[in-house]
């Protein structure tokens, strides 16, 4: 077993894949990975916060879009009760997390309209900050009223894979801060 950006991974047939993680190790997961993407961005200059190349997001978007992915979270995971009469159940077995990256790597991985940043200058740094932290503190809290059987059979709708369960969903939100500080290093290297 070994860690990698916080994402806990075994090797399984040569291939690492996440192990099978309990709710509190997915929050974990979910809340260091956000933190490091929210941490990395922090510390870069104006100038490296405002950098893009060929056209591509700069830091501080790339930012603006993993916490405007997190805003329908809070008010979806308010209530049981919400999400049994807007969603339902699953309808199919619970995927596992390569389940779940393989069919992500399926779709367009194109973020709709809505999760698109504007741009960011420094100046909004620090509420951008705040903002994703307060976000991150509502989700967990919220996360903790669910049970572990709740998080294999509830269901939220994904703009790309459809119905997921919370589960399947905190997988793929798990991943989805490392992917976008690799995609702001790899940025910030063309410098």
């Amino acid at each position: 077993m070994q860690k990698q950006r916080g994402i806990i991974l075994f090797k399984r047939q040569n291939k690492l894949s996440m192990k099978t993680m309990t709710k509190q190790e997915l929050i974990d997961a979910f809340v260091k990975n956000h933190q490091e993407l929210i941490d990395y961005v922090n510390a870069l200059t104006d100038e490296e916060f405002t950098f893009s190349y060929d056209g591509k997001w700069t830091a501080g978007q790339q930012l603006s879009h993993a916490y405007l992915c997190l805003l329908p979270l809070p008010k979806s995971l308010a209530l049981k009760e919400y999400i049994l009469q807007k969603f339902g159940k699953i309808d199919r077995p619970a995927w596992d997390y390569d389940t779940v990256m393989e069919q992500y790597m399926k779709t367009s991985r194109k973020a709709p309209e809505r999760f698109l940043p504007e741009h960011i200058g420094p100046e909004q740094k620090t509420k951008l900050t705040a903002d994703f932290q307060e976000i991150l503190s509502t989700i967990q809290q919220s996360l903790n009223g669910f049970t572990e059987e709740d998080l294999d059979t509830f269901v939220l709708p994904h703009p790309l894979l459809g119905n997921l369960t919370i589960r399947e969903m905190f997988y793929l939100m798990t991943y989805h801060p490392i992917h976008h500080l690799k995609q702001t290093q790899q940025g910030l290297n063309q410098r």
